[in-house]
């Protein structure tokens, strides 16, 4: 197989760069591989140790990366890489190379799920051509839309929801805003909901009750509250869900997402056993004199795998039958 006949795509976040080569007749995803970025200088390096590891040439590129896609120079928010678009494509003699917001990437990704790929967390029946929300805690928290064109054509809407304020709604909930103000300075929603976040509620929770603790790993976190030996733990994971549940609801409301609010990233599927018993939904539908309308709308983890990668897939796919329409 030559080049031509299929491109790279990846999903690079904060920690991890996943990799695939897809088949451009088909869109089948094979020779997947995923990468540590602190293991590498640049994303050229990462390029480089994929294309030399499977033995593909790098011809056409789509990646997706955890930050704002605005200009030719690219800074990720939570990783030290930089680099120019068209510099990458210069020096590694690229004929295609596509960059995309990340949950660009997740929110393209929902239309790739199948029905069993997608676990419903109250809420609904989705309203077919309606607005849909995504958002993904991992090593930072993500944030897109979705909307369907008159074409039948769907859009992503990247932005940066993830660092809107944060809202407490309790006194428990002002005493962890405080600590993390205290510790940060400006409070926001990636504070709390992502994988650090949930490192720092535990502390901050311990703070809250005075308790002395260690610091614990979100992995650590969780697996203690799974297994029930620690109540602080179980109390973090508890709280990390409420609150996710009122950001979940506040997009929901912002684009009236009657397509439903998809959470992807790395963290809630992890957790998903202590979803169903948290005050996610309840939290989600607390919306005053619009709980109705929140009410109506159906909330999915998206559980299908890699699916950042299968959203890159999909963008480039419509991009390659757009280009082809044009002609």
């Amino acid at each position: 197989m030559n080049g031509g006949e299929y491109a790279v795509v990846a999903d690079i976040g904060g920690t991890n760069a996943r990799f695939s080569r897809l088949h451009l007749e088909t869109f089948e995803m094979d020779r997947v591989q995923v990468f540590a970025c602190a293991d590498y200088p640049t994303l050229t390096d990462v390029l480089e140790a994929y294309r030399d590891e499977q033995k593909v040439e790098l011809e056409h590129v789509a990646i997706a990366i955890a930050c704002p896609v605005d200009s030719d120079e690219i800074n990720m928010t939570n990783h030290h890489w930089q680099f120019s678009i068209r510099g990458v494509r210069k020096s590694m003699g690229l004929k295609t190379f596509i960059v995309l917001n990340d949950f660009a990437a997740a929110a393209m990704s929902i239309v790739t799920c199948k029905p069993h790929e997608l676990k419903q967390i109250g809420g609904g029946k989705i309203k077919p051509g309606a607005p849909k929300a995504v958002l993904g805690a991992g090593t930072g928290l993500g944030v897109g839309h979705l909307i369907t064109l008159p074409d039948g054509q769907v859009m992503p809407l990247p932005g940066e929801g993830g660092h809107v304020d944060w809202a407490p709604t309790n006194e428990k909930e002002w005493a962890i805003h405080r600590f993390i103000h205290n510790r940060f300075g400006r409070v926001s929603a990636e504070r709390v909901l992502s994988g650090p976040g949930l490192e720092t509620i535990y502390l901050a929770l311990a703070d809250y009750h005075g308790k002395p603790v260690a610091p614990l790993s979100a992995a650590k976190i969780g697996q203690r509250a799974i297994s029930g030996i620690d109540t602080l733990a179980l109390e973090t994971v508890n709280q990390f869900f409420a609150s996710l549940g009122s950001f979940a609801g506040n997009l929901a409301l912002n684009l009236n997402t009657y397509g439903g609010v998809y959470i992807a990233g790395g963290v809630v599927p992890k957790l998903m056993q202590l979803m169903a018993t948290s005050n996610f939904r309840a939290r989600f539908e607390h919306k005053g004199r619009f709980c109705k309308v929140a009410e109506a709308i159906p909330c999915f983890v998206i559980t299908a795998e890699h699916a950042g990668l299968r959203g890159v897939g999909q963008y480039l796919k419509q991009s390659l039958q757009q280009s082809a329409t044009k002609k």
